[in-house]
């Protein structure tokens, strides 16, 4: 399914086959471990992590998503209801009741 979506090498080396590279990108997204511990199957840490990193900069990642979401919406597979429930929102620590004036306070705020 990516193979169309991925970009092709205009310079350098031939690219060969990304797959162990993408294999070892998703494999760190899912885990949300560090790079230096990524599973030497998926090849040196510092090659996946510059790969990532240039697709990143380059926005290939964002196309990418784009692109899937555009083929999953027209298949009928995204639903874009949204569903807000305020009962969990949280007003934010600047907005408790502390006086914008600081100097006119009486008492230190944490007090």
């Amino acid at each position: 399914m990516l193979g169309p979506l991925l970009p092709v090498a205009g310079r350098g080396r031939p690219a060969g086959c990304r797959r162990r590279l993408i294999d070892g990108i998703r494999w760190r997204i899912r885990t949300g471990a560090p790079w230096r511990d990524l599973p030497a199957e998926y090849g040196p840490w510092q090659t996946v992590y510059g790969l990532f990193r240039r697709w990143q900069r380059e926005g290939v990642w964002a196309r990418i998503v784009t692109r899937l979401q555009a083929r999953a919406d027209a298949a009928g597979l995204i639903v874009w209801d949204v569903n807000v429930d305020s009962t969990v929102c949280r007003a934010h620590q600047h907005a408790a009741g502390a006086r914008r004036d600081g100097d006119t306070q009486k008492e230190h705020p944490a007090a």
